[in-house]
């Protein structure tokens, strides 16, 4: 799976400081690739590989945008948000997810993901919006709903080869597990996840256009009041497309640059990964200091006497 030459660094340390004083450590590898897949830069190992999780949401909602499924059943841009989301399950996503399975004449109870602990419906659970834009493909497609989980199905086939094109590698090489919530998702390099969101957001693709644009227009379908997608998306005005996946991914694209960051906690820390791209986005300069500032507050003050600091930088090639 590897893209280009081998590249290493000194890896990130994020230190949970109580007044003043190490208390806890954790290590993230962080790497930019441009739409060319090539690294820009990197902290830790370039082609160190883990399980991309939440992060290939807009990448699965490429199935929707490519196969006039918005146009057959007059989805909006908020729909396609909400696919590609970790929505909170607040009664404003459930009733976006639950539009898109109307709109397609398909009852809620097709969903296959869990019902989250608390909740009543699979439409609560934070990958709803996705497993509703994949049965919406199946729908259009004429492709059967009972059984879109499985690896071998034509939508989760035409998922990897839209993911396999966009990297240039043979589908058959990638290696394929359930997420948790039971749909396929892959195991990754570092500078493959990069590459993907430079991609993204190069401008050159208009279905993937459409899935950044909607992310951009509405960023709290994306995530929710106080999600760090969110008020990263909101606060960067545009210019940032940000998504979190589960155990300490997350990945950002910046536009018009074709650049994109991803970045892993080792030991799947989510305080960890937001304290580290807020750091790297810093250094990176795509966002302003004022931006920073209002972020750490949030994610890097963690109350009266705990704060997050991140030690060591990206090593430019």
């Amino acid at each position: 799976m590897t893209m280009g030459k081998r590249t290493q660094a000194e890896v990130l340390e994020i230190r949970l400081l109580r007044e003043g004083i190490v208390e806890s450590i954790h290590q993230a590898q962080a790497v930019v690739c441009d739409d060319r897949g090539r690294v820009l830069s990197v902290a830790g190992n370039s082609e160190a590989a883990f399980f991309v999780r939440s992060a290939l949401k807009p990448f699965q909602a490429l199935a929707v945008t490519t196969t006039g499924t918005p146009e057959r059943y007059n989805l909006s841009d908020r729909d396609l948000a909400v696919i590609c989301a970790s929505h909170q399950g607040t009664t404003e996503h459930v009733r976006q997810v639950f539009n898109i399975l109307w709109r397609c004449d398909i009852d809620p109870t097709a969903l296959q993901c869990p019902i989250p602990e608390g909740g009543r419906s699979p439409l609560q659970n934070n990958c709803s919006g996705k497993h509703a834009g994949m049965l919406a493909v199946c729908q259009q497609q004429g492709w059967p709903l009972q059984t879109y989980l499985r690896r071998s199905h034509p939508i989760q086939q035409l998922i990897l080869n839209k993911v396999a094109e966009l990297l240039r590698m043979p589908a058959e090489e990638f290696i394929s597990v359930h997420d948790d919530c039971g749909a396929p998702t892959y195991f990754m390099q570092l500078d493959q996840m990069a590459s993907l969101y430079a991609r993204l957001c190069s401008g050159s693709h208009l279905a993937m256009e459409r899935i950044v644009r909607s992310m951009l227009h509405h960023p709290v379908m994306v995530g929710g009041k106080g999600h760090f997608d969110t008020e990263l998306m909101q606060l960067s005005q545009g210019e940032l497309v940000s998504k979190t996946g589960a155990e300490g991914i997350q990945c950002i694209g910046r536009l018009g640059e074709g650049m994109g960051l991803a970045i892993k906690v080792t030991d799947g820390a989510k305080r960890a990964k937001y304290a580290t791209a807020i750091h790297l986005l810093k250094e990176l300069g795509w966002i302003t200091p004022a931006i920073a500032e209002t972020l750490s507050e949030t994610y890097m003050t963690l109350g009266n006497y705990k704060r997050l600091d991140v030690v060591g930088e990206l090593s430019m090639l």
